[in-house]
């Protein structure tokens, strides 16, 4: 009984929600994404989308919007302005000629490979003030916590 009592005893939390903290990290990386991403001409949801396809090529639309956490209308105005591009190509698939497989081309890769070291130097600055332990323990909340959201198993 006494435990209980500690716990308590314990206040409560004044400041801001985690949800809201979370947003606002969202939002803040978000703007310096957009910011150091302007000289090569995309946003950071067209990055996010090449990414994507950096990381799994020959998605359709419908998946890589899935993915980039954007709708399937917006992903639609975004792989139109990225094959505008060059940036991206799109294809039949062999297998299934009614649908099309979206494909980074070299350009796109370029694009990536170009902006690699400031998009990692950001996420260095994110992270400055985190112990590599802390870094990893991180990583590992920010994923448990989006799967319990999506609906998987959390730990």
């Amino acid at each position: 009984m006494a435990a209980r009592a500690a716990e308590d005893d314990v206040p409560r939390e004044s400041g801001p929600l985690l949800l809201y903290a979370v947003k606002q990290v969202e939002l803040a990386v978000r703007a310096h994404l957009d910011e150091l991403l302007r000289p090569a001409g995309v946003t950071a949801l067209q990055y996010t989308a090449l990414t994507v396809l950096d990381r799994r090529d020959g998605m359709t639309s419908a998946e890589l919007a899935r993915n980039s956490f954007v709708t399937p209308q917006a992903m639609r105005d975004l792989v139109t302005a990225l094959e505008s591009r060059g940036l991206i190509a799109r294809d039949h698939d062999p297998g299934h000629r009614r649908r099309l497989l979206i494909t980074l081309t070299p350009a796109g890769k370029a694009l990536l490979t170009g902006t690699d070291a400031e998009v990692r130097a950001l996420e260095e600055r994110m992270l400055s003030g985190l112990s590599a332990v802390e870094r990893r323990a991180f990583r590992d909340y920010l994923n448990r916590a989006r799967t319990a959201l999506a609906g998987g198993p959390a730990h």
